[in-house]
C-alpha cells in the first residue's frame, strides 16, 4: 500500500538548511498497524503530513497504492485525503455545540452524500468506533474525553478510508482512557482490516501496534516487529 523511498524534507531559514527527514525508506502493507515513534522534533509529524498527502518531500518518492503522490495535482491530492485517508488528531477537532451524530456526518456533507444514507453511514461508523448509541444525540462538549476521541475515530471512518492516520490520539487522555481508545484502534485493525499508522512519543502506546518505526533527528533508526502473546483488547 505505502512505499517510502529515500524521503528527505528540508526546511530553509535564511542561509541555514535543516533536514526534518533524512533519506528515510520503508514500506507498509495493507492491513498493518504501525506506530511511528520518536521524541519531539524527531520528524515524525513531518512524516505524517507527507503520508497524509498534506505536504510533499523535498526529494524521494512516496507511493500510495502504486501512485507517486508528489506528482499529483491539488485536486487529486484532495480526493486522496477525502476517499483514502482518515485523520484522527490529538485535539479532536469536533464542533462543540453540535451533536455527536452531526459531527460524524460532516465529511459526508462535503462528499455530497445525502439524506438517509448519510445518517446510516454515520451511525455505522460510531458503532464501529465503540460508541454507545445513547450518546449519538449528545453535544460533543457533553461527553467524556475518551468518548470524544471515539467520535473523532468514527468521523475518520465514515468515508470508508483504507488508511487511518492517528497523530498522538491519546495525548489529551488519562492512561486508562488511552488504553480504551487504543483498544478501539486494535479492533478496527484486526476486525475490519484497516491499515493504521499511529504517531506517538510514548513507548507504551506504540506497543499496541504490531510494528514500530523509531525516528530520531529525521532518520529511521529501527524498524521493529512487536511480538504479542495475547491481544491487548
Amino acid at each position: 500500500m505505502i512505499e517510502i523511498k529515500n524521503i528527505t524534507k528540508t526546511y530553509k531559514t535564511g542561509d541555514v538548511e535543516f533536514n526534518a527527514l533524512d533519506n528515510i525508506s520503508f514500506t507498509i502493507n495493507d492491513g498493518e498497524f504501525v506506530a511511528i515513534m520518536g521524541p519531539s522534533g524527531s520528524g515524525k509529524s513531518t512524516l505524517m503530513h507527507i503520508l497524509g498527502a498534506l505536504d510533499n518531500p523535498t526529494s524521494g518518492t512516496y507511493l500510495l497504492d502504486e501512485k507517486d503522490v508528489s506528482t499529483l495535482s491539488d485536486d487529486a491530492l484532495a480526493d486522496i485525503r477525502k476517499d483514502k485517508i482518515g485523520f484522527v488528531f490529538q485535539a479532536f477537532n469536533l464542533l462543540p455545540r453540535t451533536t455527536v451524530l452531526r459531527n460524524v456526518m460532516l465529511p459526508l456533507v462535503y462528499a455530497g452524500v445525502h439524506g438517509a444514507e448519510r445518517i446510516a453511514r454515520a451511525r455505522t461508523a460510531l458503532l464501529s468506533a465503540g460508541l454507545d448509541e445513547n450518546h449519538f444525540q449528545h453535544m460533543s462538549n457533553q461527553i467524556s474525553g475518551g468518548q470524544i476521541q471515539r467520535v473523532a475515530i468514527a468521523r475518520a471512518l465514515v468515508n470508508n478510508p483504507s488508511l487511518i492516520l492517528a497523530d498522538e490520539p491519546t495525548g489529551n487522555l488519562d492512561s486508562k482512557t488511552g488504553e480504551i481508545v487504543m483498544g478501539t484502534f486494535q479492533k478496527l485493525n484486526k476486525e475490519l482490516g484497516r491499515t493504521i499508522i499511529l504517531i506517538t512519543h510514548e513507548q507504551e502506546i506504540a506497543e499496541h501496534a504490531d510494528r514500530i518505526l523509531f525516528i530520531k533527528d529525521g532518520m529511521l533508526l529501527e524498524d521493529r516487529t512487536i511480538r504479542k502473546s495475547t491481544p491487548r483488547f
